[in-house]
């Protein structure tokens, strides 16, 4: 998974997390494209260890995938209904504090 935490001064964090596989992937909702990008998921793999550390301390998850949301689905932070699908993928926001 990619993954990348932005730090928003006042607002806490923001963990964004993609599946590999989606990086550079443009998905189609309705009629907006969905841009999948390096710029905001980041450019660093991680283990699912590490992706679960971040997830922990997030203020806010912006998730892209199905091993991303089963992740956070697993410690307790949204279930799978909780997501939006877009083409054949999940994707969810998630807003803790």
């Amino acid at each position: 998974m990619y993954l990348k935490v932005h730090r928003v001064p006042g607002e806490g964090e923001v963990v964004a997390i993609c599946d590999r596989e989606l990086l550079n992937r443009t998905l189609r909702h309705g009629g907006v494209d969905v841009r999948i990008t390096g710029g905001f998921f980041g450019d660093r793999l991680v283990d699912e260890k590490e992706a679960r550390e971040a997830l922990r301390s997030a203020g806010n998850i912006n998730l892209f995938g199905r091993r991303s949301v089963r992740l956070a689905c697993d410690i307790g932070l949204l279930s799978e209904s909780d997501c939006l699908m877009i083409e054949d993928v999940p994707h969810a926001q998630v807003y803790l504090i």
